[in-house]
């Protein structure tokens, strides 16, 4: 169980304070409810160059890593196609620090165009390294294309064309800031060697005079109900062949969820799972493959991946992913089965748990969704799914018409 308080600020700043004096360490964990779902589909990966430019300097403060260090710190974010989070630990009797850091971050970026620039070059060669000259890059950006018609999850989070970025300026990341990086879209989460009291003096002193902002309504378009199966092929210098193939799922707080998780466990997740006992172990087809999913607030994708080992037919291949999806819709799982990657869900849910800064991410992450109290009670959603459901589940989504397939041939 993890106890937490709640208040808001005026200015529409959530705040939950996790007190742990168990250690000496406090973490500062601020959540901004914006991500690449929410750009302009001309001007994407804006997001992601945020997540560079809140480094680059603020209104007051010019550096922001070094006064950080300075007290003891460390720091990092991440940008998903949902949220930017933004998170530092520190000793927790240098905590005015990161609160003073972290207030001139969310008051006004400094808007250099030396930053700009140099952040926007960051960013571009990022693109370039990872996505087009690395084996494989472009996979998840044809598979989005494929796989989505209308919702922004239909580009990745480092942007959908390379052009985006390096044409933005200085007006598109003024506008973008101030529509989404007010206290009235963040969530502040405090946790650590900290006391609530303190944390809300703070709170009032650094943030609270922080103009509100415009509460930013999401209403994005929403993916119609995919009714063909999907298919592309690509050839590229890759040294093997690939197969991936994705089906439409719930959104996070929907039911469906739930048995997804747990489906793709029992498919794909690790050295026991079925796909990889039967596809890589015995027929010696794939020389590794997963089944997962990626978590997405809103309706998101079930993926199963693979590279083939040298030599082994495409169709070969896919028919063989078919069977073992075939046996989840056939036969029921067996308890003991389902047993077993409820029992990994909960350690991994437990393992996630003792750190005091993925605590506080965890938290930030429920209340963004509409309930930090989520935290505490997810658990259950898992054990409540039962072996029909998970049966039931595998015969409706993984339906023909439901997939997208992705044939990459090694030229």
């Amino acid at each position: 169980m993890i106890k937490y308080n709640r208040f808001v600020l005026d200015n529409g700043l959530r705040v939950l304070v996790h007190e742990d004096h168990s250690t000496p360490m406090a973490v500062v964990n601020i959540m901004y409810d914006v991500g690449a779902r929410d750009e302009n589909p001309d001007k994407t990966g804006f997001a992601h160059l945020f997540e560079h430019l809140m480094f680059g300097g603020s209104i007051h403060i010019p550096d922001y890593d070094e006064p950080l260090q300075r007290a003891g710190g460390e720091n990092n974010a991440y940008t998903t196609n949902d949220l930017t989070n933004y998170y530092c630990q520190l000793p927790s009797e240098n905590i005015e620090t990161a609160f003073w850091l972290e207030s001139d971050r969310m008051l006004s970026l400094a808007f250099g165009a030396k930053s700009l620039s140099v952040q926007k070059k960051v960013v571009i060669e990022e693109f370039k390294e990872h996505y087009i000259n690395k084996p494989y890059g472009d996979v998840w950006h044809k598979m989005r294309e494929l796989a989505y018609k209308v919702h922004p999850y239909r580009w990745m989070t480092i942007g959908k064309d390379l052009s985006h970025v390096e044409n933005a300026n200085m007006d598109d990341v003024k506008h973008f800031f101030f529509k989404h990086y007010r206290p009235v879209n963040a969530i502040l989460v405090v946790a650590g060697n900290v006391e609530l009291e303190n944390v809300k003096q703070l709170s009032e002193k650094w943030f609270g005079n922080i103009p509100m902002g415009e509460k930013y309504n999401r209403n994005l378009p929403q993916e119609p109900a995919q009714t063909a199966a999907r298919r592309s092929e690509v050839q590229a210098n890759v040294p093997l062949d690939a197969f991936i193939k994705t089906w439409h799922m719930d959104a996070r707080l929907e039911k469906g969820y739930y048995v997804a998780d747990l489906a793709t466990e029992i498919l794909g997740g690790g050295g026991s799972s079925r796909l990889y006992q039967s596809l890589v172990k015995e027929k010696q087809l794939f020389s590794g493959i997963d089944c997962y999913h990626f978590g997405s607030v809103d309706k998101g994708l079930i993926a199963v991946e693979g590279k083939l080992v040298k030599g082994v037919s495409m169709q070969a291949a896919e028919k063989a992913v078919e069977e073992e999806i075939e046996k989840m819709q056939s036969t029921s799982v067996s308890v003991t089965e389902l047993q077993k990657v409820k029992n990994k869900t909960e350690s991994v849910i437990a393992f996630e748990d003792m750190g005091v800064m993925s605590r506080a991410n965890s938290l930030a992450m429920y209340e963004l969704l509409g309930d930090a109290e989520l935290m505490n009670t997810e658990l259950e959603k898992y054990h409540a799914v039962t072996t029909e459901e998970i049966q039931q589940y595998c015969t409706n989504v993984f339906s023909n018409e439901n997939s997208n397939t992705l044939l990459y041939y090694a030229k």
